[in-house]
């Protein structure tokens, strides 16, 4: 057996509370988002693991979330490497913009297939779908956080909904149908542990599902 990854959405931003899409745009951690990534931390206490090593995107919103956790679980000093691999993916045009006035200009089924499809992008020259993202996340997870994992080292991953999507997707085996049908918690970890050959082994998720969104 090889070591343990932890996966962790971050908590509600205060653009997710807006109902904004955020996409690389940088908004704080609200008091439920602080409150979320503390229940995080006492789950992952709970569960007994201490980590060797952190990772995070360039956004304070995941970042927060990960300084709360590794604080919670007592290791508030331990290493942590920031990448905008992971961060979430760039919504494009429709950063800033309320999704309601979105579905309003756009159209209801126009916005999902921006939201939920697999390989269609937002508007925008920079707008990235789910298979874009995770062309810059899976390069990074097989150079930088899997080599770790199989060395026997605990790694926790604090990211966000769509970098983790995409993460979830080649570790879960999970069909391009499958995965926009996936929502993550925000502040739930998923306890992943690995097998020598970089399959998954066992996966538990520490915390309740139903406030997936």
């Amino acid at each position: 057996m090889s070591g343990t990854m932890v996966l962790v959405r971050h908590g509600q931003s205060e653009w997710n509370k807006l109902n904004l899409f955020t996409g690389w745009r940088d908004p704080d951690l609200t008091e439920q988002g602080i409150r979320e990534a503390e229940q995080g931390a006492a789950a992952l206490k709970e569960y007994g693991i201490s980590f060797d090593i952190a990772f995070t995107s360039v956004l304070q919103r995941a970042q927060k979330t990960c300084r709360i956790i590794l604080e919670g679980i007592g290791q508030p000093d331990l290493e942590t490497i920031r990448d905008q691999a992971l961060n979430e993916r760039n919504y494009g045009d429709l950063a800033g913009l309320n999704k309601d006035d979105a579905r309003a200009k756009w159209g209801e089924e126009q916005v999902h297939i921006w939201r939920r499809s697999y390989d269609v992008p937002p508007p925008g020259d920079e707008g990235e779908s789910l298979k874009d993202t995770g062309a810059r996340v899976w390069p990074y997870y097989m150079t930088e956080i899997l080599p770790r994992v199989l060395r026997g080292e605990k790694v926790l991953v604090a990211a966000h909904g769509n970098s983790l999507r995409a993460l979830v997707m080649i570790l879960d085996r999970l069909t391009p149908d499958e995965i926009t049908r996936l929502n993550l918690a925000t502040g739930v970890p998923m306890v992943y542990r690995l097998n020598a050959d970089s399959t998954v082994a066992s996966k538990e998720v520490l915390g309740d599902m139903s406030g997936a969104h």
